[in-house]
């Protein structure tokens, strides 16, 4: 008498048959009592956190001694080369700029930001963006944004109070270069015809 006995049914189920790089899977076989993986521990269960994407084998054995094997795919997704981008690195106060994600397919700015949407940073600062591509894989980039402040100008006049006739000369401070109304030039002499307002800028 020939006693035939059969083959275990195995099979390998898997967590997640997707990952990003850098995440982990878990892979469980089922059908024998002892398992072996190819590179991997012998038991049913296998944490691992794959760098390529390759198809893992499991040797399942049942009691009777019998063998048998399956295999499960595990697909690696590598991360998006994510880069942060602005229209203006540096503004002066008050003015607006706009941060744009690239690289992926959606993106998150931190500091409430939104991508592609115009705003007025009040300080000079530095913003994180996530971005996910079409796999669900996520990469982080920065940029820095610095926020100048505002020159205090001041503007003054050689005489403030004329004769009809006589001159003056506007001069800004607190800057660099200057530039008035009415056509006239910083520390240049002048004759107004009348009683006016300068405003320098």
């Amino acid at each position: 008498q020939v006693i035939v006995n059969a083959s275990p049914t195995v099979t390998a189920t898997s967590s997640n048959s997707t990952v990003c790089i850098g995440n982990t899977t878990t892979r469980t076989a089922s059908g024998a009592i002892n398992y072996t993986w190819t590179a991997g521990p012998t038991n049913a269960t296998y944490v691992t956190t794959p760098t390529t994407s390759a198809t893992y084998t499991v040797i399942g054995m049942a009691a009777n001694g019998c063998s048998n094997t399956a295999t499960k795919l595990i697909t690696v997704n590598m991360l998006p080369i994510v880069t942060a981008n602005a229209t203006n690195s540096i503004i002066c106060f008050g003015n607006t700029t706009t941060l744009n994600g690239g690289g992926a397919t959606t993106y998150s700015w931190t500091n409430g930001v939104s991508n592609g949407t115009a705003f007025t940073p009040t300080i000079t600062n530095t913003y994180t963006v996530l971005g996910t591509d079409a796999n669900g894989c996520s990469n982080t980039a920065t940029k820095s944004i610095t926020v100048n402040t505002l020159p205090t100008v001041t503007a003054n006049a050689t005489n403030s109070t004329i004769c009809f006739g006589n001159t003056t000369t506007l001069n800004g401070s607190g800057a660099t270069t200057y530039s008035w109304t009415n056509g006239l030039s910083n520390g240049t002499a002048f004759t107004p015809t009348i009683t006016n307002t300068y405003t320098v800028l």
